[in-house]
């Protein structure tokens, strides 16, 4: 087998510039915005092999060459290069030409193909060693050691007809005949006709073909057969393929008076491809498709494709039905044509496949795409998060086209935020699913406060005192504002919400609270505030249940350029984040920061007072109450 592993961009459309793109072996997500250059990727990648003969998949430099440049091109008469690809050799590749070649004669295991915008292509990093070669035919045809000696003093193969005389043994004139046959004589400009050789009989054939999917490729609803035949209507290519898939014969089906063989040919292909396709679509797999062939006037004729509902006993024209399901079947109709191919190696190029599929949908063809991956490379651009595979980032390349055209990076490099959007959906959506694996969930409102009961908890508990129950997950939300989409997202899963949460700063805070009591969003019983557990205060963060000292050290940690000293905290009754934010001019600061600093200090018993350990203890003891 032989994959694609890199490629790289020379001048196309939207890319101005040289672009390197690793491929991976199985899945490889192209993530980027409209417009960025994504389905350009796949359109080069497709045009220099494609698996069918094909217009649209021709490098044409009118189309292709970024317009800019593209007069500037025109009068230079350049062989322009659009694309390299780089492809890895696998071991059974290589063993084969070592049986028939000998060892050591092809030791690369990479080779690259530079395709040009007149369509044609050079290769590469072969470097055959014609020597090893000669060695193995003087072992293989049992030359005597003085003909040996000769041998290894030739540098190519058109040399050994050079030392041939009437004196030379049968075998080596034999094995000059071979040379001859099967080398020389080959049609080609190549300097080394051993990697000319190597190159037509064991890398081309073996090279993967690339098959593309996009909109373009869906069925109509209906497909007037004769003018298929005449190939003057759009999506021809999988309509042809409905047909070939359920072997039938256009030019019959044309001529045909009776049409119900027909229609039973392709009611069994449905069948077949429905079944395969409801292995992954479970959106409503109620669904059948039906097929009726109609006579025009003109005595044309016409495929009807529809898609009957069991369940409420409707039927209607597939292009009436969800585009989500329509893409799915005519992805599989249009996928039948290599699917039974054992000769050839195909990469699957799909160009936002399921854009308009629901997102639950979207996860059933990831898997889908994951399946497929398991006997062919897949390369498919997206902007959807449903779409991205969020444990495996590795794979997401991005596009982002910029004032210097279209750049690819890998994700982690990438910088532009609306290009990463669909990573960091994915990223936070499997970050929320995996948040709430515990059936005791603690909300609270920031990371601060995650770190600060964590903390006292371990501390409390390896002095035997109360800390929070082993079994309940701490859940920042990022605010009292989050709490009812969180709840409303997570009730289906039955699972046990208990909030603690700062006190309000002003009554909008504390009507919102209230609003969702009444909605019974959440019980008021769940509800519980730090100022609960910190006396002589009105109102109370999660800081306030240190003393002053305790937190200051924590603060002066993070923020060193503030000399904030306990004689400064001047009003015991109030809080003490507003308190620090005046003495250093800001409205706010970073709450995460001193937290963050905490959890460095190795922190136990002895750095906090009695008072904070049984403040924090009590806490501990309310809030494991309430599950």
């Amino acid at each position: 087998m032989i994959n694609l592993s890199k490629i790289e961009i020379f001048k196309y459309k939207s890319f101005q510039s040289q672009q390197v793109m690793d491929i991976n072996s199985g899945i490889t997500t192209i993530v980027g915005m409209n417009e960025s250059g994504k389905t350009g990727i796949l359109e080069m990648m497709a045009k220099t092999n494609y698996f069918e003969e094909n217009e649209r998949f021709k490098f044409n430099s009118t189309y292709d060459y970024p317009r800019k440049d593209l007069k500037k091109y025109q009068r230079s008469e350049i062989k322009a290069e659009v694309i390299s690809c780089e492809f890895t050799i696998g071991e059974n590749v290589i063993n084969e030409i070592a049986k028939e070649l000998g060892e050591g004669v092809f030791i690369h295991k990479t080779f690259k193909v530079t395709y040009y915008y007149d369509n044609s292509r050079s290769v590469s990093f072969l470097d055959s060693n014609i020597n090893n070669h000669i060695k193995f035919l003087a072992n293989k045809y049992g030359l005597m050691q003085e003909e040996i000696e000769k041998l290894d003093e030739i540098k190519d193969l058109e040399a050994i007809k050079e030392i041939i005389d009437e004196n030379s043994s049968p075998k080596l004139k034999e094995l000059n005949d071979y040379i001859v046959n099967t080398f020389l004589s080959l049609d080609t400009s190549w300097s080394s006709k051993l990697d000319y050789y190597i190159y037509i009989n064991y890398l081309k054939k073996n090279m993967p073909k690339f098959w593309y999917y996009d909109e373009y490729f869906s069925l109509p609803s209906r497909i007037n057969l004769n003018q298929l035949k005449r190939g003057t209507i759009e999506g021809n290519e999988t309509a042809k393929a409905l047909l070939e898939v359920s072997q039938i014969d256009l030019d019959e089906l044309i001529q045909a008076e009776n049409f119900e063989n027909f229609i039973a040919e392709l009611e069994a292909t449905s069948i077949e491809i429905t079944d395969q396709m409801f292995r992954y679509w479970t959106a409503n797999t109620n669904l059948d498709i039906e097929f009726k062939i109609d006579t025009l006037t003109n005595n044309e004729k016409v495929l009807d494709i529809r898609v009957r509902n069991q369940k409420h006993r409707i039927s209607l024209p597939l292009n009436q039905r969800s585009k989500g399901f329509n893409w799915f079947f005519s992805f599989i109709v249009w996928f039948s044509k290599i699917q039974n191919d054992d000769n050839s190696t195909y990469i699957l190029l799909l160009d936002e496949p399921g854009l308009n599929l629901h997102a639950s949908a979207q996860k059933d063809l990831l898997n889908f795409i994951e399946d497929l991956s398991k006997n062919y490379q897949v390369i498919y651009t997206t902007h959807s998060p449903f779409l991205v595979d969020s444990k495996n980032l590795h794979r997401v390349r991005t596009v982002y086209e910029g004032e210097e055209g279209s750049k690819i990076s890998d994700s982690i490099q990438e910088k532009d935020s609306n290009t990463l959007f669909p990573l960091q959906a994915a990223l936070g959506y499997n970050i929320a699913q995996n948040l709430f694996v515990a059936e005791n969930n603690l909300l609270v409102e920031g990371p601060a406060d995650l770190i600060y009961l964590n903390i006292m908890s371990d501390i409390l508990i390896k002095e035997n005192r109360v800390g929070l129950k082993e079994e309940i997950v701490v859940v920042p939300i990022g605010g009292l504002d989050k709490i009812p989409a969180f709840i409303s997202l997570m009730n289906g899963n039955k699972l046990n919400m208990v909030a603690v949460l700062d006190s309000f700063n002003n009554q909008k805070g504390k009507q919102k609270l209230d609003d969702m009591i009444q909605k019974k969003i959440i019980q008021e019983s769940k509800i519980r505030f730090f100022d609960e557990f910190v006396e002589g205060k009105e109102k109370a963060d999660i800081e306030d249940l240190f003393t002053t000292g305790e937190y200051l050290k924590f603060f002066k940690a993070a923020y060193p350029q503030h000399n904030i000293k306990v004689g400064d905290i001047v009003n015991k009754k109030d809080r003490i984040i507003p308190q620090i934010n005046t003495l250093i001019g800001q409205s706010r600061f970073n709450h995460y920061s001193p937290s963050k600093e905490a959890l460095k200090m190795n922190l136990s018993t002895n750095n906090f007072s009695e008072g904070t350990l049984s403040r924090f203890e009590n806490l501990f003891i309310t809030i494991n109450k309430l599950y």
